[in-house]
């Protein structure tokens, strides 16, 4: 049932989100008429080649679109005054979706009803930072989004509402996200109009996906082609994926695992480039390079890369 079309109290709430992600719930509960105290969001940071200081979607939306007063707390474990000014809101309940701090105590049992997570996985699969890049590079048939009352571990609450979505054979971060976030602010909605019951999670099954760094996107080329390829797929477009040529890291926006060379063929060693696509041999298979992007430069498909770069057949990548 669509939250949407839920005959919903008016709650007095504080949402805390940042990224793209949490945008679409901070609208729907805008639109829904609940009354938002507060937004909390990370601090603006640096950006760009001019590292200007620039605010994260949350805090845009929330000051530029929605007239809501924003807090934008360094840290929240330990700031006594920042508790007591949370706790002081009167709050019915406290709406959270991938805010980037973990709420102290003293914060989680503060409203009313509690603070409710919305999270991008089916819990208990995929706690922590990073579910949706886990779930497309883990090679997973389905996803989905969990709406929980929080407590004091990392995605470990309890369960209210839950619903699955498949992951297709292509599927790709960006349009699996888009699809995670509209669902995650549709079920936000009907958790507070409903008050589901709660449910422990599961003790079996539980995995989780720590925070990735750019680090994290460095392609290896001993690792099977299949999971090369869910990896750009699933690291699009943060961290990005990547191998280093001649000192220069290109990055690969798009990719797919290529037909098996023909028996006879003598195995490449992982690395190798094996034509003129470009076509790179892997652990197990080769992965066919189809979109790259060299440092400073535009997006390029791999024919018109390969005008501009040599990687000739029988090249080594790093």
């Amino acid at each position: 049932m669509s939250g949407a079309g839920l005959a919903a109290p008016r709650l007095r709430l504080a949402f805390l989100g940042s990224p793209d992600f949490s945008v679409p719930t901070l609208r729907a509960l805008h639109a829904a008429g609940h009354e938002i105290a507060a937004v909390y969001c990370q601090p603006p940071r640096p950006a760009g080649r001019g590292k200007h200081e620039a605010r994260c979607p949350v805090h845009r939306l929330a000051e530029e679109e929605l007239g809501l007063p924003v807090r934008a707390p360094a840290r929240l474990r330990g700031n006594a005054g920042e508790h007591a000014f949370f706790a002081g809101l009167g709050l019915d309940a406290a709406v959270v979706v991938a805010y980037g701090l973990i709420l102290p105590a003293p914060m989680l049992d503060a409203p009313r009803l509690g603070c409710f997570n919305i999270h991008a996985s089916l819990l208990p699969r995929w706690r922590g930072a990073a579910p949706i890049h886990a779930a497309l590079l883990a090679g997973d048939a389905e996803t989905g989004v969990t709406i929980m009352r929080m407590d004091e571990g990392l995605d470990t609450g309890p369960i209210l509402l839950q619903r699955a979505v498949p992951i297709g054979p292509r599927s790709r971060n960006p349009e699996l996200h888009d699809v995670l976030a509209a669902l995650g602010a549709e079920m936000a909605l009907e958790a507070l109009a409903a008050d589901p019951p709660s449910s422990p999670q599961p003790a079996e099954g539980a995995t989780t996906a720590p925070k990735l760094s750019k680090a994290d996107g460095k392609l290896d080329w001993r690792q099977d082609a299949a999971f090369l390829d869910r990896k750009v797929r699933a690291f699009e477009p943060w961290p990005g994926t990547f191998f280093e040529h001649e000192g220069t890291a290109i990055r690969v926006l798009e990719a797919e695992p290529a037909p098996a060379p023909p028996p006879a063929r003598a195995p490449a060693p992982p690395g190798t480039v094996l034509d003129g696509l470009p076509t790179v041999a892997c652990g197990t298979g080769a992965l066919r390079l189809l979109r790259l992007q060299r440092p400073g430069r535009a997006p390029m498909s791999a024919e018109e890369f390969l005008r501009g770069y040599a990687l000739p057949p029988g090249t080594v990548l790093g």
